[in-house]
């Protein structure tokens, strides 16, 4: 449905480690970087990207899900999220109120942006 997705960060060094350290376990990594924007995706699919703050004041909370393959890969997004300092929203587990095999964790980015990692699948 989307093609792809961005937003603006305060701090590309801080974003940039945070990202390529968490969505590694979900499968994805850098595939394009041009210093102030960067790709990440599977090879050669830039789906999310993340850019240097150019427009607007202040700060406007984001909320990103990326698909996992599995609930262990969800724990391991959680693990390295946390491992790399991020400050924990929700632990991993079943989300039944959106469907019974809802299995998310969320965690804040280094601007504050609400991150999740789900899988849909039964276990």
């Amino acid at each position: 449905m989307l093609d792809h997705f961005g937003v603006q960060c305060a701090d590309m060094a801080a974003s940039s480690s945070f990202y390529d350290t968490v969505l590694t376990p979900l499968g994805s990594g850098r595939v394009m970087d041009f210093g102030v924007a960067i790709g990440y995706g599977p090879p050669s699919e830039p789906m999310f990207w993340i850019s240097a703050q150019e427009t607007g004041e202040g700060f406007r909370e984001s909320h990103i899900a990326f698909a996992a393959a599995d609930r262990a890969s969800v724990r391991a997004f959680f693990d390295a999220a946390v491992g790399h300092g991020a400050a924990v929203l929700h632990e991993p587990r079943l989300w039944p109120e959106y469907h019974p095999d809802y299995y998310g964790a969320f965690v804040r980015d280094p601007d504050g942006n609400n991150v999740e990692a789900v899988c849909h699948k039964p276990e």
